[in-house]
Order: structure tokens, then sequence, then C-alpha cells
């Protein structure tokens, strides 16, 4: 999030921009589509992923000068961690390039397939730090919080009404460049396609108020039409676990404003950045009276530990909800898609070292309830990616990230036999895999469907010599070659070089037509 002042300017500018010739004609101001009264309630999003995805980010920012800002190799590796999880779970992505004060700039687009193009739902943060830190709450939190609600729309299979896309913006801390290149340089065709805009940027303050962008106009001048029914729909989740919102204006300070400016409803969430927390808000939601939302704002301490958990989950969960209520759809897969399916909260009969041939001493693949560990802030067992069973390389945490973890070699489980009917077509599933730098190439993690007349690797994962933090991934697969076949899937795990402490699960098993 910008300086207070810069977004001053940046407010004036847009005030400004409105009165200019062809402004008004350009704009968009349709309110978005009622929802149906029957939808699909929102899934809970995972707060170990989603510090998975900051953590991730935080050592992207260690290695490349300490930042990931405008120009800097930072934020291109960061751009490219996001893009990697998205094109995994089946989002079509696409990076645009643009160029400020002599640098090239980038922004993050991804589409989720299907729902009605010419009424789209976008949600955005910004993903550039200051340069003089990581920028691990503005705007690792919004984010790592954005990302995380994609691939879950991912793992629920959702289909909604409305078009879903994504945005991660580059040069925000600079004026809000990169989110101003994306909407200027759309087509007016396409820009009054989009018909909401969501906008998170810091979300995970650690004196965090809960602040919501003020739609209806009740504390000042409102958002364009439709954006009282984004900030009632926000509202309705803090309401849901007792949480009191204030407002915070549409003042100009992050990239929200080249959408109000075409006439785009919009709204968002904003935990406070240099703002002081007064005592009547403490007490309402705790903390500290008389200090900054964010002591680490803009500032070489904002990093993995200038997070408060328990708003960035609050907020993760409600940009979920706003996702699901404003896309519409009423549910994640209509009856008849579903074929085979397997929350993994009971054991359907899957069978552990099948063919006698597994040479693991440690750490075997079972069904279980896992108990997350870590090791120096690297997580590698996370709980389940929904629900509480899953199956993992060792359930237990035991006395030491070690104890329980995969060792001496490959340890395999194979699913109960599935009968594909014709007109199966695809698999999808919630994956980790984390280690240590002692890891290898020899490590692994591998899926296999296996039919009658061979099989198919749907995941290969190999291990390296680096810190890799677990976080649940979704995996989708063409299975259609399989159809009116019965099949098998074969997991497998294998810590085959030298000693090395590697973990892997797996979770939310689909196979859908």
């Amino acid at each position: 999030m910008r300086s207070r002042t810069m977004a001053t300017l940046g407010a004036a500018a847009l005030a400004l921009s409105t009165l200019l010739p062809g402004a008004a004609a350009s704009a968009s101001p349709a309110a978005p589509a009622a929802p149906p009264a029957a939808r699909a309630a929102a899934p809970d999003i995972p707060l170990a992923n989603v510090k998975a995805h900051l953590s991730q980010l935080q050592t992207i920012a260690s290695s490349n000068g300490g930042n990931r800002s405008h120009g800097r190799p930072g934020f291109r590796a960061s751009i490219d961690f996001v893009k990697g999880k998205l094109d995994a779970a089946g989002y079509q992505t696409s990076i645009q390039s643009f160029t400020y004060l002599g640098a090239t700039g980038y922004n993050l687009i991804a589409d989720w397939p299907g729902g009605d193009v010419n009424n789209t739902l976008m949600v955005g943060a910004h993903l550039d730090s200051v340069s003089a830190g990581p920028g691990i709450n503005d705007n690792g939190s919004g984010s790592a919080a954005n990302l995380e609600v994609a691939l879950a729309v991912a793992r629920e299979g959702y289909k909604p009404d409305r078009h879903l896309r994504f945005g991660w913006w580059g040069a925000e801390e600079l004026g809000l460049i990169g989110s101003k290149y994306y909407v200027n340089n759309l087509p007016a065709a396409e820009r009054s396609k989009i018909k909401g805009y969501l906008n998170f940027d810091m979300v995970g303050s650690p004196n965090p108020g809960y602040f919501a962008y003020d739609g209806d106009g009740t504390s000042g001048g409102g958002g364009p039409a439709g954006s009282a029914e984004i900030e009632r729909v926000l509202r309705e989740h803090f309401a849901s676990i007792n949480v009191p919102v204030e407002d915070t204006a549409f003042d100009g300070r992050s990239d929200y404003g080249p959408f109000i400016q075409y006439g785009i409803a919009a709204g968002g969430l904003f935990t406070g950045a240099e703002g002081r927390k007064t005592t009547a808000q403490a007490q309402k939601w705790g903390g500290q009276a008389g200090v900054a939302y964010d002591r680490c704002y803009h500032a070489s301490c904002d990093t993995t530990a200038n997070i408060n958990d328990t708003a960035l989950d609050r907020n993760a969960d409600a940009i979920a909800h706003a996702v699901w209520t404003l896309a519409g759809g009423g549910g994640t897969q209509q009856p008849g898609d579903t074929v085979f399916a397997d929350d993994l909260e009971s054991d359907k009969g899957w069978t552990a070292d099948f063919g006698g041939a597994d040479t693991a001493t440690g750490g075997a693949w079972e069904h279980g309830t896992p108990e997350p560990t870590t090791w120096s802030g690297t997580a590698l067992q996370l709980a389940a990616a929904g629900g509480s069973g899953a199956l993992v390389t060792g359930a237990a945490a035991g006395s030491a990230a070690g104890t329980y973890d995969l060792d001496g070699g490959a340890s395999s489980i194979q699913s109960p036999e599935i009968a594909l009917p014709a007109g199966a077509k695809t698999l999808s599933f919630s994956w980790f895999l984390g280690h240590l730098n002692n890891s290898s190439a020899d490590d692994h993690l591998r899926v296999r469907l296996v039919g009658p007349n061979g099989s198919t690797t749907v995941l290969d994962e190999r291990g390296a010599a680096a810190n890799r933090a677990a976080v649940w991934q979704t995996k989708t697969a063409d299975v259609s070659a399989y159809a009116g076949q019965n099949v098998r899937l074969v997991v497998e795990a294998a810590d085959a070089g030298t000693a090395s402490l590697i973990e892997a699960g797996l979770d939310s098993i689909k196979i859908t037509k």
C-alpha cells in the first residue's frame, strides 16, 4: 500500500480523470448480478497454506536483496512463484509487462475457465513490496490470501455463474502503476465485462483493525453502483463470527482506484497501516491502543514475524465467502458430474505396501489425521486440506520434525478399485511435498493411475538441495483414456538418496465427467 502523501496525489488525479472527456462514456455502472438464492457455502481457507505462501515470498525476498520491489529480481520471482501454483491448478494465466522508471514491471492475470465472461468478477492484490523490505504484510498478505482462495476454487471444482478472474499487480507502491496499466489498456468492450472488483491490500496487520471499503457511502462518497452489495457481503462474513467492522474510505490508496475510475463496482478489506488504533478500537478488537496497526509498515521488519494469524485467517475466509457469494453458482459439482470422490475422512480401502516391496524403514504411507510439523520455520507436514483425514507419510508429529518422516527408501499405498464409467474425464487431488536442503532429486512424490493395460504418471515431484515448505496444491489430469475401465491410484514417496527429512501428503481426490 502506498504512502498517504502519494495516495492523496493519486486520489486528486483520480478525481480529475473522471472529468476528462470520454471518461463518463467508458463507465460501466451496472450492479453485479444477484446470485441465486441457493448457493454453495465457501470452504474454510487453511491458514497454514496462506502462511506457507508467505514463507515462500519471504524466502524470495531474502534471496534477492531483501525485497520484492518493482524492477528487482525478487518481484519477478514472486510472479513466477504465484503463476506456477495457478498453472498447476488449471488456471489460464498470462503475464502482462509494462515499463516504469526505466524498469520492466509485470502483472499476472489468471482466469478460471467457465462462467459468464460478460459478467466477470475480478479479485486483485498488489504483489510488489517497497524497496526497504520484503513486504510480507504489505502486500504479501493479500496476495497469499487471494492465491489460496484461487487454489480453493480449483480444489472444490467450483463452477460459478460468473466468470472469475484474479490479478496480481506490479508497481503499486509507486502509484498503482500495474493496475492502471491493466485497466487503461483493456479495450472498452472487455473492460465493460468486469462488473465487480475485489481488492485486498494488507489483511494481516500485527495490531489489526477490521475495515471494509465504504461501498454504500455511509461514511463518505461511496463507490460506483454495485459497491454497496460488495461491502454488504464482506461484512456478512464478519457478522457471522461476531467481529465488528468499520468503514474505510475509497481514498485512492490501492488498486481499486483504476477500476472505480471507470465506474466498476468495487470493495475490499484492510487491517490498517501506519494509522494508530484508538482506545475504542482496542476495546472491541483487542490489541494495543495508541500503537500503529502495522509498526513495520514500509520497513525492513515487514517479515513473516509481522503477521497476526487471527486477522489473516478471518480475512482469507471472508475473501472466500465473497467470491462464492458474489460469483453465484448452486454448488461445486453439479449432480452426476462426480464419478468417484474420496475426501479421506474415512478409510475406503487404501492398502499400504500393497506389493510387499516397500523399502522405507519409517514414515510409511498411512490414512490418518496429520499433525503439522515444522523445522526452523519450514513447514514439512500439514493438516488435512479439508476436514481432518488425509494420506500422509507418518501422521504423528512426534518429539521432533524428523521423528516420523519418511526414511530409508520408498513407501507406497494403493486405492481400492475404481470403476470408471464412459465419459470419465478429469482426475483432481490435493498434494504436498516438503523437505529440507538435505534432499536431492532421488527423493520424490509420484502418483500413477493404473489400468488393465498400463499406467499413466499424473504427478512426479522431485526433491532438491533446498528447503521446500509444504503447501497444499491442486493437480488435475485428463484420464479420459481410461473411461470404461477399472483402475486404481498408486501413490509412492521415497527418501531414496542420502538420508533426508521429507514429508508428503494427498487429499480431496475426485474423478469427474
